[in-house]
């Protein structure tokens, strides 16, 4: 245990630089043992669940930010393996992975179209936390997919028919030009969904979980299985 909630375990002229330098936010643990107490932890220190983890920090998260806690960035390559990323929502997660939408022929679906790994990053600045998320990739049913894209607000299914994600576009008035073509087509009755949008859901193969510490000295824990059935292990990890 590198640090005690209270700095009982640290020098005074160290406990008290601690806010100072902003590595210890108020009411934010530098080590695991309130993680323990929630049952996250078993007494000698080993995660009992990753999906257990990320629930609870995803509902402090809720919570805590000011905005969109759900937001992440996912990471994929292109075909000459240059990383792409950039920040999208969250819709969905459960133990078979974590789910996102998006127009499949946008540059995130042609990349995941082509190469079906991706990797993905929370980072709450509130919690001084982040999750790290690698696996595969693989389409959601086509049921899920109409089922989220009928509970979106009008106006982003009209958006999501006039949009050529990714495309060249030559002007703002092109776009709300697209806009107003298809509030006209869907004027009466529902909006649906078109055909290259779509979800992803990413099946974990590792997860790691990383809390500030104070002067750099970060909790970190990594789980790791071979594939979607087997059994995750867990390791700390240096900071």
């Amino acid at each position: 245990m590198l640090f005690s909630s209270d700095n009982t375990n640290l020098a005074p002229e160290v406990s008290n630089k601690i806010g100072a330098f902003g590595e210890k936010p108020k009411g934010v643990s530098c080590r695991w043992a309130n993680m323990t107490e929630n049952g996250l932890f078993n007494n000698n220190g080993k995660a009992v669940d990753p999906f257990a983890i990320f629930d609870s920090w995803l509902r402090q998260a809720t919570a805590s930010e000011p905005d969109d806690a759900n937001a992440f960035a996912l990471a994929t390559v292109d075909n000459t393996a240059m990383p792409n990323v950039r920040m999208v929502l969250l819709k969905g997660h459960d133990r078979r992975g974590f789910v996102f939408y998006t127009n499949l022929g946008s540059a995130k679906g042609s990349e995941l179209n082509a190469n079906p790994y991706a990797a993905m990053l929370f980072h709450w600045k509130s919690l001084r936390r982040q999750i790290r998320v690698r696996g595969k990739v693989s389409p959601v049913g086509a049921e899920q997919a109409d089922a989220y894209f009928a509970s979106r607000p009008r106006d982003s299914r009209i958006g999501a028919w006039a949009s050529k994600q990714s495309q060249p576009l030559e002007s703002r008035f092109a776009l709300e030009k697209r806009v107003a073509k298809f509030a006209a087509k869907f004027n009466i009755g529902p909006v649906p969904r078109p055909q290259n949008w779509s979800g992803y859901c990413i099946s974990p193969l590792e997860i790691e979980f990383w809390k500030n510490g104070a002067f750099r000295l970060h909790d970190r824990i990594v789980f790791r299985r071979t594939d979607e059935s087997a059994p995750w292990e867990s390791t700390r990890l240096y900071p």
